[in-house]
């Protein structure tokens, strides 16, 4: 790949350091990396290493300077072409961020610290396509304070390289260039001389004299450079001035930190430098300006890893503790300085390799990378529709799966929800100039999957859908009906519309052989025809950990058998309510299943769900809380029985086998029920509730046939919604092909 990296500088830093060791490996596993910058000491490092650099005042956050960068980075950009563009701080992500639209780069950025989110400065902020963040700590401040993705996120390491930070590396040099005495201790630092950075600095010459009398000789190497070092270097040569000898050496900013390192007996820093003294094999005191860790050790790792070695959240540093464990991390025996330096370098080796950095930044450049292939998909996306929103996850969990090379473009209703949860490109669907663009851009249209060709909800649903078809076909871009459900179409005229849209499309897959029958119907004679199931039966459960938590939040008590309720708001339902809060008691009375009602379109499904259990004589619960279609299907993964009038949920139970009973709203409900071979309760304008309590003692006394039989219909379903993708491949791959096969028997 190509890859060219923003940021600001390369002075000495540990986000600096983190992106000269990043870049290098990239180089070194064979990509072509380039770094725009201000500039700074590492940049004769990474060009030796064969790194194009390019100069851009992207320190700076002057309207001057910023307009100056922009138009160095729009240059480099267009003269680069990379294959992504990866940004490592907040003004050259926000810079890289305002070109994005116009030059279509694919664009990360890594989060290597907390910003001031207040007023103004949160829009000077653009995160890209997707996140990397150095501590888990950082991906959760990046979700609860800029709303993020949480599946947009990455969490990295700070990769060190364990040959330039080794035992074996001397700090002979570095000793002798600033005339320290071998035979007496040396403690090293390293950090930025900033105000921000700097209060270990500034605590280690406090304590110097008083040190100096614990430890008599001790030196203190200091390394680092920033807007307060002259400060401290004159606080520190009164230190020294009246000690009488040099006690403390300031050195400025420094490139051979492996050697700085080196030289001391043990080390005091924080986040990366602290990982580097690691690596090193040398003690380490961890302690930097967000808090105070102290000497590390086995004890101290998962708390240490929290933070990615910064210490947030800790107690910060005093003076007086830092002298008493710098004193006695000095007063240990060789033996115990090898032992704790030893395991603060295999540390390093499992769990902070540079080779395993750059691993994880490629396996996110390639989730952003152009793709072969690009989709749009169209359906009842973007409504808070759990049946709905899982046809749109399983298609996209199917597709990605199927191949690495597609790229999907979701037309919904919602698209900033639909980006959020699902961490798919979306787009208005009503934004029609919008739609008209991402389908001149693409390689195909996805009709589906659901029940989409239909005038049961209105015309006006029938012909939106008819017309981002008729866009798509005008564009001259092949057509998939994606796993459709057809009908029901009542009107003579909306029949014949979408028998033209069947027959003209590239390629089209059913979920149902019912709606095979209704297309024939209609006079739909093309042989090609695919049967194929629910793209739902491709989608994986949430944990059944989380199906359990649910269910306890809903108020089961654990292990009890419960019957999962499903209803939605319908007309013509006068007595409905009664007769099912019937049903619903003789189960619980009968069978000893208690009743949840769950919610698959919360607005629409609450009051009816809560009116049934107004009218029921026992108990029942209701799951509101806010859930995944992944986390419905682990809820009714629990469940002993289903009752549904959304086909989706029936559609969620049979792909976790579980037996149900439908409340017939729509003929696509009943038509799935015999697909199924699973028993109507009844039809909801017509309920009986004792022929449905008969009904459902039935299926409670063949409940293990009927068990087993599922199990291998949702198994045989799961197969057949494969096919799927590997249409939708073999359209890609050659679009004016016709997909002529003996008919699908109805």
């Amino acid at each position: 790949m190509k890859i060219l990296m923003a940021t600001m500088g390369l002075d000495i830093g540990g986000a600096e350091t983190h992106i000269v060791e990043l870049a290098k490996e990239l180089r070194h596993q064979g990509h072509d990396v380039a770094v725009v910058s201000n500039g700074g000491v590492y940049v004769p490092e990474i060009t030796a290493a064969g790194i194009r650099h390019y100069s851009a005042p992207m320190h700076r956050r002057s309207f001057r300077d910023m307009r100056r960068s922009r138009a160095i980075l729009r240059q480099v950009i267009e003269q680069e072409q990379p294959d992504v563009v990866h940004a490592h701080a907040r003004i050259p992500a926000f810079l890289c961020g305002s070109l994005q639209r116009k030059l279509r780069f694919p664009f990360v950025t890594t989060a290597h610290w907390v910003f001031d989110a207040r007023g103004a400065l949160r829009y000077l902020t653009n995160w890209g396509d997707r996140t990397i963040a150095v501590s888990q700590d950082i991906r959760e401040y990046l979700i609860r304070e800029y709303g993020l993705p949480a599946q947009h996120i990455s969490v990295t390491i700070n990769g060190i390289d364990t040959d330039k930070f080794s035992p074996a590396v001397s700090g002979a040099r570095v000793i002798a260039e600033f005339g320290l005495n071998p035979e007496r201790p040396i403690v090293s630092y390293v950090s930025r001389m900033d105000e921000d950075r700097a209060l270990v600095a500034r605590q280690l010459i406090d304590i110097a004299p008083e040190l100096d009398r614990l430890v008599p000789g001790v030196q203190l190497l200091i390394a680092g450079g920033g807007n307060v070092f002259e400060p401290l270097r004159a606080k520190a040569q009164a230190v020294n001035a009246a000690l009488g000898r040099p006690c403390i050496t300031m050195t400025g900013p420094r490139t051979d930190i492996n050697e700085i390192v080196a030289a001391g007996q043990i080390f005091v820093g924080v986040s990366r430098a602290a990982l580097e003294a690691m690596s090193a094999g040398k003690p380490v005191i961890v302690a930097g300006n967000e808090g105070y860790h102290g000497l590390f050790g086995p004890d101290k790792l998962q708390e240490a890893q929290a933070g990615n070695f910064c210490c947030r959240g800790l107690p910060l540093s005093d003076p007086q503790t830092l002298l008493k464990d710098v004193a006695a991390a000095l007063a240990m025996s060789p033996a115990e300085k090898e032992r704790t330096g030893a395991y603060g370098r295999q540390v390093i080796f499992d769990y902070y390799s540079v080779r395993r950095m750059a691993n994880d930044c490629l396996s996110v450049y390639d989730q952003v990378r152009r793709r072969r292939f690009r989709v749009v998909m169209s359906g009842y996306y973007g409504f808070a529709n759990a049946g709905d929103d899982a046809i749109l996850e399983a298609i996209q969990q199917a597709i990605h799966e199927a191949s690495e090379d597609i790229a999907v473009t979701v037309l919904s209703n919602d698209p900033e929800l639909t980006r959020k949860q699902y961490g798919m490109e979306a787009i208005p669907r009503f934004r029609m100039w919008k739609v008209f663009s991402a389908l001149r851009r693409s390689d195909a249209l996805l009709s589906g999957g659901g029940s989409l060709l239909q005038d049961a909800t209105s015309n006006r649903s029938l012909f939106y859908y008819l017309s981002v078809i008729r866009c798509a076909e005008w564009l001259g871009k092949p057509v998939m009906l994606y796993a459709n459900g057809i009908g029901p179409v009542r009107r003579p005229s909306n029949r014949r519309r979408v028998k033209k849209v069947v027959e003209r499309a590239t390629l089209v897959t059913l979920r149902d052989h019912s709606s095979a029958r209704e297309l024939a119907a209609m006079g739909v004679s093309r042989p090609d025809l695919r049967v194929t199931a629910d793209p739902v039966f491709h989608l994986s459960p949430a944990d059944p950990e989380r199906g359990q938590a649910l269910c306890a939040c809903a108020g089961l008590d654990p292990g009890n058998p419960f019957v999962a309720v499903s209803v939605r708001e319908w007309r013509n339902t006068e007595h409905f309510h009664q007769e099912l809060a019937a049903l619903c008691d003789h189960l619980h009375r009968a069978h000893g299943l208690e009743v949840l009602f769950l919610l698959m379109q919360p607005d629409r499904d609450r009051a009816t769900a809560q009116q049934v259990q107004r009218y029921m004589a026992e108990p029942s619960h209701l799951l509101d809380a806010a859930c995944t279609p992944r986390e419905l299907m682990a809820v009714l993964g629990q469940a002993k029985l289903c009752l549904a009038m959304r086909l989706h949920t029936l559609i969620f139970a049979a792909r976790m086998a579980v037996p149900s009973m439908g409340l017939v709203y729509d003929p696509k409900v009943e038509s799935y029920l015999q697909e199924l071979e699973l028993p109507a309760a009844g039809h909801v304008d017509r309920f009986d509730g004792q022929q449905a309590i008969a009904r459902a003692d039935n299926l409670m006394a063949e409940y293990d046939q009927v068990l087993q039989r599922l199990r291998v219909k949702s198994a045989a379903l799961a197969r057949a919604a494969d096919e799927n993708e590997m249409l939708l491949l073999d359209m890609l791959e050659h679009p004016k092909k016709r997909y002529h096969s003996e008919p699908e028997q109805p």
